[in-house]
């Protein structure tokens, strides 16, 4: 039978849950506050191929509280029709670094206003708030193929000014946001590096770390100099 109702898809997710998934989850830092079940993103990608652009789905899937069936959400939805308002309820609903990084990276990034929100919710207080603006920025250099340079330009300073937030999902989510737009090209490459520098000098045990990671990969990534 194919499953078309989200009470339907529910019922096959629960079938599916898997309470040493959930613990293994709880290792890594995944926690809800809402139901976890333990079923992989493979198998939630799986659930979503049929059922793309459906954006009534994906608002009631959002709206059981299930974490997996919110990360279908993100599969499922149509990128046009998203508001500003469903991804301001969604953000200030994120409750893990795992639902914040697939919501992004699956559908946010895709909207028109993906860069927008990069930037003003890259200085929220709310953890994963600020966390979702840099995963935006993450992946708008990773899947913008169109977008010109001087457009994740204005990112670099807003990676200074939030590298020294010591919690670990907003410092690891400023790493990768600047590892990934200096992966973009050479010539942000070398904005990238010269960013990583200026963190690398703030007081803080945070933007230290930042900086170093970065720069492991950027430098290492740079064009070989001739011995």
């Amino acid at each position: 039978m194919t499953m078309k109702t989200c009470v339907e898809i529910v019922k096959h997710l629960k079938s599916l849950a898997n309470p040493a998934n959930v613990a293994g989850m709880a290792r890594f830092g995944i926690r809800s506050n809402d139901v976890l079940l333990g079923v992989s993103i493979p198998m939630l990608r799986q659930l979503a191929r049929q059922r793309r652009g459906n954006h009534a789905l994906a608002l009631e899937l959002w709206d059981t509280g299930i974490h997996e069936a919110r990360i279908l959400a993100s599969l499922v939805d149509d990128p046009a029709q998203v508001t500003v308002r469903q991804m301001e309820q969604w953000v200030r609903a994120f409750d893990s670094w795992a639902v914040c990084d697939q919501v992004c990276g699956n559908l946010f990034d895709r909207t028109r206003f993906a860069w927008e929100k990069a930037v003003a919710w890259s200085g929220r207080r709310e953890e994963f708030v600020k966390r979702a603006g840099f995963v935006l920025m993450a992946a708008l250099a990773v899947h913008d193929k169109q977008a010109h340079d001087k457009m994740f330009h204005r990112f670099f300073p807003l990676m200074i000014r939030e590298a020294d937030d010591e919690r670990n999902f907003v410092r690891k989510a400023v790493n990768w946001a600047l590892r990934q737009v200096g992966k973009r090209n050479a010539s942000l490459r070398r904005e990238a590096i010269k960013t990583a520098r200026r963190i690398q000098r703030l007081d803080s045990k945070a933007a230290r770390w930042i900086a170093a990671d970065a720069l492991r990969e950027l430098v290492a990534k740079g064009p070989k100099r001739s011995a």
